[in-house]
């Protein structure tokens, strides 16, 4: 047996194993959420489903917390601006209609990968009233430097209690 062909062989097949392995958020992630089942179709997002226009923005949970529905698509987050409670959980439920995006809050530690056909999820609480700015932090194309929204954190007494059909975004304020 020639070992230095299998030693060759062996290498390559290291390597081989090793890059694919370096791109988990490309790779890895996309491919489990497709084989668990949560794959969407970016091309009828705001169509039907779970992501359709009327049901983007902040959704009140009976519990008390609060689910955020966005879009990240090229150049934008939809809805532009979120209104969510100080101090409560917040779920955070993004897709790409389109690229990969990276959401990120100014001053946080926050930060969700959009991939496009599949939902990324995150838990997230803001413990103070406050203004957040968010970036996209993922090279996206030509306009990614202007694809930028807004996070409102307001009071909880000041949050506008929200019927059941009903979505809050600023304007609610």
């Amino acid at each position: 047996m020639n070992w230095r062909k299998l030693r060759t062989l062996a290498l390559w097949a290291l390597v081989l194993c090793v890059i694919p392995a370096t791109r988990y958020y490309q790779i890895d992630v996309p491919l489990l959420r497709f084989l668990k089942g949560s794959h969407i179709d970016p091309l009828s997002l705001h169509l039907s489903g779970e992501f359709v226009e009327s049901n983007l923005g902040t959704e009140q949970n009976s519990d008390g917390s609060v689910t955020v529905r966005m879009i990240a698509q090229q150049y934008l987050f939809i809805p532009h601006c979120i209104l969510v409670p100080a101090g409560v959980p917040v779920h955070l439920r993004i897709t790409s209609a389109d690229a990969v995006h990276s959401l990120t809050f100014n001053g946080t530690d926050f930060a969700v990968k959009a991939l496009p056909g599949t939902i990324s999820e995150a838990q997230l609480r803001f413990p103070r009233a406050g203004d957040y700015k968010t970036v996209c932090r993922e090279f996206c194309g030509a306009g990614h430097y202007a694809m930028r929204s807004e996070l409102n954190v307001v009071p909880r007494g000041q949050f506008p209690a929200l019927r059941g059909e009903e979505r809050g975004n600023c304007a609610v304020q």
